[in-house]
Order: structure tokens, then sequence, then C-alpha cells
């Protein structure tokens, strides 16, 4: 059985065209990598924005030694994930997905977007659902995921907000 999470990032006195145009950039997902590297390798691996909408490619090594024991019974290596997202074209409302796949991992992780417009700014809300395939441990590593994911979210909202912000001045 699938878990699902919303998770809701704000972006107070930003327009939709603000961040969308930083999703454009790639000086902005280098940005966000630099502050991911703090905790494990991650990389940019493509990142394609044309008229038609943005498609991005990134990889977040984590270490082995760096997982919970109960992933560790699970993944016998580092744990690469290659995260996928894509937006479509600007609009007033923009919506997208997002999937991040392990090779030989023992789940799925996927989710959409939508960039919307609010009375102070715009939202970006993401909806995610993880699926683990593993007898007895799947509620406990779908759970693990979520939580994982949350501070994730929240980091790189911090570091969009903070790239808006340096634009602004």
């Amino acid at each position: 059985m699938a878990r699902r999470l919303d998770y809701s990032a704000r972006y107070p006195l930003h327009t939709t065209k603000e961040v969308y145009a930083a999703l454009t950039n790639r000086d902005y997902w280098e940005a966000r990598m630099v502050e991911m590297r703090k905790y494990s390798p991650n990389e940019v691996v493509s990142i394609d924005a044309s008229d038609n909408g943005i498609d991005v490619v990134l990889h977040h090594i984590l270490p082995r030694e760096m997982l919970p024991e109960v992933a560790q019974t699970v993944m016998r290596k580092d744990m690469v994930i290659t995260r996928k997202e894509s937006y479509g074209p600007f609009g007033p409302e923009v919506e997208g997905k997002y999937s991040a796949s392990i090779p030989a991992g023992p789940g799925s992780l996927t989710g959409t977007i939508r960039l919307f417009p609010t009375d102070t700014g715009c939202t970006l809300r993401l909806s995610s659902e993880a699926k683990v395939f593993v007898p007895m441990m799947g509620p406990r590593l779908e759970q693990l995921m979520l939580v994982n994911l949350v501070d994730l979210f929240r980091a790189e909202a911090e570091v969009t907000q903070k790239w808006l912000d340096d634009r602004k001045l």
C-alpha cells in the first residue's frame, strides 16, 4: 500500500513568473546542488528549458553508511537516486511531475507539481506517493522516505527563497 504526502513551498512577494524563470536557469539548479552537497554527493545531470516546458535530471547519491539500518538491510551499496522533474509551459498555473528511481530499488517515488499564484506571491505544491515492495518492511520504509522527503523539500525551498530574494534586490 502506498503512502502519500503533500508539501507546499510558499514564496511570498515572488510571482509564478519569477519562480518559473529560476526553474529554467541552470545556475539556480547548481545553487540547489551546492546546498544538497552539504549532506551527500549530488549533481545536475541535465536541464532542458524551452517554450514547451522544463525537463531536469538530478542525481542524489546517498552513501550506504548514511542510510538507516532498516534501509541498509535492503541496499547493499550506495544509493544512487535519479530524480526527474518536468514542468509544462509557463502559464497562470504550471503543472508538472517528478519521479525518483533507484536501480534495482525496492520501490518507487512519484509525484505531481503545481505552481500557482496566491494573494501574497505564489506556491509550489508537491504531491508525492511512495511505494515499497518489501513485505513487512514496506510501510516503515515508505514512511521513512516521506519524512526525509519533507526535509529535502524544505531545504530546496529555502535555497529557492534565497535565490529569488538575491535577484530581487
